[in-house]
């Protein structure tokens, strides 16, 4: 589902002389459906800017990013939109949403987007919510005014709401007490069951060891960064 080969990305600082830093060199790593990998490193050693790479909002200088067989590096845009849409999910540490949108439209949305109709999508955007302990009382509004244990919640109910075939996790436990960690981890292995494949950045050592089926060193990859 996942399939990197040879791959390479470097930041040019065009307000520091155009210097050139490079990030990753020559990164190979595959996942499997029905597989959870957890990246792994020191800070700075390039986790989260290969997330961002297989997410596509980052572009890769030479290799082959593969994700359900498109190419990230060459993709058009239009490609990676779909992509999005209907096989990659991604819960990101921090809630994104347009402002003054309901908390059950901001969870809907990725079903909405493919065509499912409105009220299921909602009905399974309240079994998602109140699985997370989200109350009833904050669904009809904005998640921007949450907490941020909240917003981590309403994240991680947007993108487990679809099915998505390959899933990025980045610290998907943060923020979270015992009751609710353990609920995401139960989402997580109900994916994996289903066969997604997932990738994610857990710094919580126990939840990594619950359900990630092995571990990659993104230090391997980081030029910058003793082996």
């Amino acid at each position: 589902m996942f399939d990197l080969k040879d791959v390479s990305k470097t930041f040019t600082l065009h307000n520091q002389g155009a210097a050139v830093i490079e990030v990753l060199s020559e990164a190979n790593m595959t996942v499997a459906p029905g597989e959870c990998v957890a990246l792994t490193g020191a800070s700075g050693s390039g986790k989260s800017t290969l997330m961002r790479m297989l997410y596509g909002n980052y572009r890769a200088q030479s290799g082959v990013v593969s994700v359900a067989g498109v190419d990230l590096v060459q993709a058009a845009p239009r490609e990676i939109i779909r992509l999005r849409r209907e096989v990659l999910g991604y819960v990101s540490q921090f809630l994104r949403v347009v402002p003054r949108v309901p908390t059950l439209d901001v969870v809907a949305e990725p079903l909405l987007a493919l065509g499912v109709p409105a009220e299921d999508a909602r009905d399974q955007a309240a079994t998602l919510l109140a699985r997370l302990n989200i109350p009833k009382t904050l669904w009809d509004l904005s998640p921007t005014t949450f907490s941020g244990g909240e917003q981590q919640r309403v994240n991680i109910a947007r993108g487990f709401i679809h099915p998505f075939p390959a899933l990025l996790l980045d610290e998907p436990t943060a923020s979270l007490d015992a009751t609710n960690r353990n609920v995401v981890l139960e989402l997580i292995a109900d994916a994996k069951v289903r066969g997604t494949a997932i990738i994610g950045i857990f710094h919580d050592e126990a939840a990594r060891d619950q359900v990630c089926d092995r571990q990659i060193d993104v230090t391997g990859f980081s030029p910058g960064c003793a082996a």
